[in-house]
């Protein structure tokens, strides 16, 4: 991935890759969840709680991995219930949790092989290691690519990497596993052989090429993001929501819907938001961390940011930025406006040009503006400070200090209107501009005469 973040933690649609993952995997409600990382991965561990992690020491391979999670799950092999194991990859952020159904359905179907594998059939084959099967369609064997032979290479059938079988005969193939091969690693997909040889059977589910997709590189990364954000525009539409240009609009894995939204081209929704019912999202806006009530109108060009919170029948318009700030049923910030760390009351109406003063430098302060209040355009309101209910703000003040209910406030310099004054002002800039000039040519001339006389005593 060329870059310093471990490459399961990379995001798509908002979510580090193995969050995708793990939630597919959540899907079927296992017993246990045993995730494999690096040395030195904290930040993958963080992210995989609250489930078991356990270190790979050394990278000797897929079925290495698999092997040190083996002690946390012993406890489960021998049981006489059905038990099983699924090994899945944490770099797969298309992975379904339908498909991983289907792994254990046919686990479960009447000839009930011991082990059942995940595979593709790429336009490409590349470098995948290719399924073998025998005349019953049972996995005979997986071969890796740079182990394979021109005939196996032709087989277009290749292994996606998931598989599920019986707890207690998977973990004892996988004390089997030698690492006699190409790459000197121990290869997950010897698995398949070595069950043939105890006499167990292999079967094998096909799946989307595009859903078993491994992401190793930046250029992946973004086309799983594009695959991602289509399956999220398919699945918001089939929910009722209108996306009048769904290719314009960018969803989070997370994101909630209710009834007939509708959201406009050119709409950014990041993590954490919730849009409830009827509510309308006009182009160029950009959502994260809010939870929007129903009715509730934003946009166009308007950003809600993280903590925001608008109750029913809220208005927010263009270069709109709301922060950390709960807006009341009703109230309305139309034009190009900052509210930050505030409680806005309901039917409270907040004039263009309105900022919320939260920052002095070294802390956050809060805002309280009342039920009904009217704040007028281009007005600061410093906090910490509290505008009373149905105060009415006149334009271009500066609110230092809290508003008791029912006021009137201004505060402003005072308007001083001085008759003729404009007039004056102007010969007054006229006749200056006059004597600048003047000097400006006064001293071109007298630079022109010093340097003719350097070229006269020069040339003598």
């Amino acid at each position: 991935m060329r870059s310093d973040l471990p490459k399961v933690l990379h995001k798509i649609a908002g979510e580090p890759m193995l969050r995708h993952v793990l939630a597919a995997v959540e899907s079927l409600t296992p017993n246990r969840v045993v995730v494999v990382v690096g040395p030195d991965m904290d930040a993958v561990s963080l992210v995989a709680a609250p489930h078991v992690t356990t270190i790979q020491a050394e990278r000797l391979g897929t079925g290495h991995a698999a092997r040190c999670a083996v002690p946390h799950l012993v406890d489960f092999a021998g049981l006489d219930c059905d038990t099983d194991v699924l090994v899945v990859f944490g770099d797969t952020p298309l992975l379904t949790g339908e498909t991983l159904q289907r792994l254990l359905a046919r686990r479960r179907q009447g000839d009930a092989p011991a082990i059942v594998g995940l595979a593709f059939r790429p336009e490409d084959p590349a470098h995948y290691g290719r399924v073998l099967l025998d005349e019953n369609q049972r996995v005979d064997r997986i071969v890796e690519f740079a182990d394979a032979n021109r005939e196996e290479r032709s087989v277009n059938l290749c292994n996606a990497g998931p598989l599920i079988g019986d707890a207690g005969l998977l973990m004892d193939l996988l004390g089997r596993l030698e690492a006699e091969n190409a790459q000197g690693e121990y290869y997950l997909t010897d698995i398949y052989a070595l069950a043939r040889e105890v006499g167990q059977a292999a079967g094998i589910v096909e799946a989307d090429a595009r859903e078993t997709m491994g992401v190793n590189s930046k250029t992946e990364l973004a086309e799983a993001e594009h695959a991602m954000q289509g399956r999220l525009r398919r699945r918001a539409m089939e929910q009722g929501v209108t996306l009048i240009d769904p290719a314009s609009v960018w969803l989070s894995a997370d994101t909630e819907f209710g009834r007939d939204v509708i959201v406009e081209p050119n709409v950014v929704i990041g993590t954490g938001v919730r849009l409830g019912d009827r509510v309308e999202v006009r182009s160029f806006s950009h959502l994260e961390g809010a939870d929007v009530a129903s009715d509730c109108r934003i946009g166009p060009y308007a950003r809600l940011r993280p903590g925001s919170a608008l109750e029913p029948s809220v208005r927010i318009g263009n270069f709109v930025e709301i922060k950390n700030a709960t807006l009341g049923f009703g109230a309305k910030v139309n034009h190009l406006s900052y509210v930050g760390d505030s409680r806005v009351g309901e039917n409270a109406n907040i004039g263009a040009g309105t900022i919320t003063c939260n920052y002095d430098g070294f802390s956050k302060h809060r805002t309280e503006i009342g039920a009904g209040a009217f704040i007028g355009s281009n007005t600061a309101l410093v906090a910490p400070v509290s505008i009373g209910t149905n105060v009415i703000v006149g334009a271009g003040s500066t609110i230092t200090n809290s508003v008791a209910a029912e006021a009137l406030t201004i505060a402003r310099g005072r308007q001083q209107d001085i008759p003729g004054g404009a007039q004056r002002l102007r010969k007054s800039q006229a006749a200056a501009k006059r004597r600048a000039d003047e000097k400006n040519r006064s001293d071109e001339k007298n630079n022109a005469t010093v340097k003719s006389g350097k070229s006269a005593k020069q040339e003598s």
